[in-house]
């Protein structure tokens, strides 16, 4: 599949099979993070990988999901929830003012790498960062920056023309739809 198809068929997923993913896709998606650009070089990112059942499930806990849906039904339940986590990290001794471009460069790599394995994502900003920080023993001159949500997909959720609201919603079948600007909106060619 060419990597503009990957770009256009991706979407955010928050509803996984539990079917473990091999520890070698684990590391080859950190392995494309590690390849992404890097603002002059620096490479101030670290990944842990999380997979561990129990540890996965206390992570879980401790993640927001899709606060724009009603009654936290963006939330996975037990049985559709991640089978694991990529957690991001930020060194501060060789942060930039471009870090967090770094991260965007290096997370869209291992989400779009995922997708191409079959295995949807959920790149998580809202994670109670201290408790993170502390469960998994992160030095001090490291600060947790996200989290990548991981498995095989149990949705299809579907892009769609924006005509009045960016909110996402769910129809009445549960199906999850994502409104996206159109190109002619969003393009400018030769200036404004």
């Amino acid at each position: 599949m060419s990597v503009y198809s990957l770009i256009t068929r991706r979407r955010s997923i928050r509803r996984f099979k539990q079917t473990p993913i091999p520890f070698d896709t684990l590391k080859k998606l950190v392995d494309t993070a590690r390849l992404a650009p890097s603002a002059t070089n620096m490479q101030p990112l670290q990944y842990i990988i999380i997979d561990d059942k129990d540890q996965v499930n206390a992570l879980f806990g401790h993640t927001q999901w899709a606060r724009l849906l009603p009654n936290n039904s963006g939330r996975p339940a037990e049985h559709q929830q991640p089978v694991a986590f990529i957690v991001i990290l930020a060194n501060k001794a060789l942060e930039t003012a471009w870090t967090n471009h770094d991260v965007g460069a290096a997370v869209e790599n291992m989400i779009l790498a995922a997708l191409e394995e079959g295995i949807g994502s959920c790149w998580i900003a809202s994670v109670n960062r201290p408790y993170v920080t502390e469960a998994f023993h992160i030095p001090e001159n490291f600060k947790v920056d996200s989290v990548l949500g991981l498995g095989y997909p149990d949705e299809d959720p579907v892009a769609e023309p924006l005509t009045q609201s960016t909110d996402y919603y769910k129809d009445d079948k549960g199906r999850l739809h994502v409104p996206k600007r159109s190109l002619d909106e969003v393009l400018h060619h030769n200036g404004f």
